[in-house]
């Protein structure tokens, strides 16, 4: 909790005072926040940034050389006042025009909007680029309504890197909003934050949960899950950003992995193994990560991951020098990776990427491709319909993400067989490809399915009919521990759930699937209560859900391909 402090509700004043003079080289008060103390070249775009105080480093801690010229500060995760945000952009303000950058959130947007209208009434331009990077606070679709969290960082970098190399205001204005664009965050709180002469924190996180989707004023997250291992956190968060990567998206990304205020730095560095990892098995490249606390919120225990995907220009802003209180950075020198040794490619070649895996278990894989295989067609085929479906409550995009999902994951089967691998492994390298590639909920939700079944199995040996079994179980519980939904939802887990069922009273396949199929048509008479389509809950009345459809598809296709009634 917060215990230092003498006046509660002074407390960002105060806290703002001490760091003005701790750091009077560098920054200068002025009424509403603080702003560079050696002011820029007249003819540069001013950069203002800001919101409420409790998330040092930012905004405060950001001002200075390639970062912001300015920041207002407002009370504990309070919005700044319109006369606030007019004192701090006059103060910069070098003849230029001044652009704002700042969460998207209702009372900050109210305060700079108001101050933006009296700049331009003053003969200032003056321009806003709203920070929406947070995926778990709204659909896909609804980029619009999503709010700023750590992905403010990499916009606010941006943003002022553009300002020093002397861009003009509108090229500044178009280089955040490409920023935004193309960045995404997806965050975890372990425990909640207090305020200042607060006895209780904000929300409280059972013990071994987390939180998943939490917001920096202290909101907690939108469902709670097990707590993880580093490996599996990052697991979950590097899916769920990849199922949301740009449609252009390249294989360059900046890279912030942020703490929220209580987790340690060295628990980071754990954490970061595992997502450049992750990151790099997936075909991308961090450039120039940045693993610590630079948006926070208070004391809360959480960590978010955020990913901004680089073109050219945004790559050299990203890369660009700085120099703030809070944030320095370097131009560093690039590296090239040195070429793989050819010992490494032999053995790749031989096989030997996967040393004791047994044959009966390859020829398994080697059956799971061809199974992939039919699965892909199957999907393929029925696309468009999926598609329609899905229309009618959401953005029509469902087809299209499993046409993605399946074709990745038969690619990597097919690769993974080739390279030697057995059943388990090959049915986890087809999990995260299918994650990787497919978009939306959905794939996030059958990459860690996948990745769950494939836990049960061995790479020494062929699956028994228990390891099926415990399989099918894990996959089914997966989906729901991460997407939250439960049955009567109208989401796929109204398939899964009386699949997974089946399965485990007669060990049939087809049956399961012919369960599966009766489900997902019984969803047309089921209101959405999760994901998007609960926000056209009276359309979808009739309809089923896409997503159960093609889980029942996708069931029947396996039990074809393998012309068996018990595997």
């Amino acid at each position: 909790m917060t215990r230092l402090f003498d006046d509660p509700a002074s407390f960002a004043e105060d806290a703002l005072a001490g760091f003005c003079d701790l750091h009077a080289d560098q920054v200068r008060r002025v009424e509403g926040g603080v702003v560079r103390a050696v002011p820029a070249d007249e003819g540069k775009v001013a950069v203002v940034v800001g919101g409420g105080a409790g998330h040092y480093p930012a905004f405060f801690g950001l001002v200075g050389p390639g970062f912001a010229d300015g920041a207002v500060v407002g009370g504990v995760f309070a919005p700044p006042s319109p006369r606030a945000v007019l004192s701090v952009a006059r103060a910069v303000h070098c003849g230029a025009g001044v652009l704002f950058v700042l969460g998207n959130y209702a009372g900050d947007g109210a305060g700079f909007g108001a101050a933006q209208e009296r700049l331009r009434l003053d003969g200032i331009d003056c321009r806003t680029a709203v920070v929406t990077d947070d995926v778990a606070s709204a659909p896909a679709g609804l980029r619009s309504a999503r709010r700023g969290i750590a992905g403010a960082f990499a916009v606010f970098k941006v943003a002022g890197a553009a300002a020093e190399e002397g861009l003009a205001l509108d090229e500044v204005e178009r280089a955040a909003r490409l920023a935004d664009d193309r960045t995404r965050s997806l965050g975890v709180a372990f425990e909640g934050c207090t305020l200042p002469g607060g006895r209780e924190p904000l929300f409280e996180v059972p013990a071994g949960k987390m939180g998943l989707g939490l917001g920096i004023h202290g909101e907690p997250g939108s469902s709670e899950l097990d707590l993880p291992s580093a490996d599996r956190l990052a697991e979950l968060l590097v899916d769920g950003l990849l199922a949301e990567a740009p449609a252009d998206a390249g294989s360059r990304v900046g890279v912030l992995l942020n703490g929220l205020g209580s987790t340690g730095r060295e628990e980071l560095f754990v954490l970061w193994n595992d997502v450049a990892r992750r990151l790099r098995g997936a075909g991308l490249e961090p450039v120039e990560p940045e693993a610590g606390e630079l948006v926070t919120s208070l004391d809360m225990a959480g960590v978010s991951l955020t990913l901004s995907w680089l073109d050219a220009e945004l790559e050299r802003f990203w890369r660009a020098s700085a120099d703030t209180p809070a944030y320095g950075k370097r131009v560093r020198r690039r590296v090239p990776a040195p070429p793989a040794p050819s010992a490494v490619l032999e053995r790749l070649a031989r096989g030997a990427e996967y040393p004791g895996t047994g044959a009966h278990s390859r020829e398994t894989a080697a059956a799971l491709v061809a199974v992939f295989g039919a699965v892909r067609r199957a999907v393929e085929e029925h696309a468009a319909e999926l598609g329609r479906v899905d229309a009618v409550v959401a953005d029509g995009g469902h087809g299209r993400g499993m046409v993605r999902g399946t074709a990745a994951a038969h690619e990597a089967a097919a690769l993974a067989v080739r390279a030697g691998a057995g059943v388990r492994s090959t049915l986890a390298r087809a999990g995260s490809a299918w994650a990787g590639r497919a978009g939306g909920t959905s794939g996030v939700l059958w990459g860690t399915g996948l990745r769950a079944f494939a836990g049960e199995l061995s790479d020494e040996r062929a699956p028994t009919a228990a390891e099926l079994a415990a399989g099918v179980a894990a996959f089914a519980e997966s989906i729901v521990r991460t997407g939250g939904a439960r049955p009567g939802d109208k989401t796929m887990v109204d398939a899964i759930a009386p699949f997974a069922a089946e399965f485990a009273e007669s060990g049939s396949w087809a049956r399961a699937a012919t369960a599966a199929r009766r489900a997902a048509a019984g969803t047309a008479s089921l209101r959405p209560k999760a994901g998007r389509a609960r926000e056209n809950a009276e359309r979808g009345l009739g309809t089923p859900d896409a997503g159960a459809l093609s889980f029942a598809l996708v069931a029947e296709t396996i039990a074809t391909a393998v012309r068996s009634d018990r595997e």
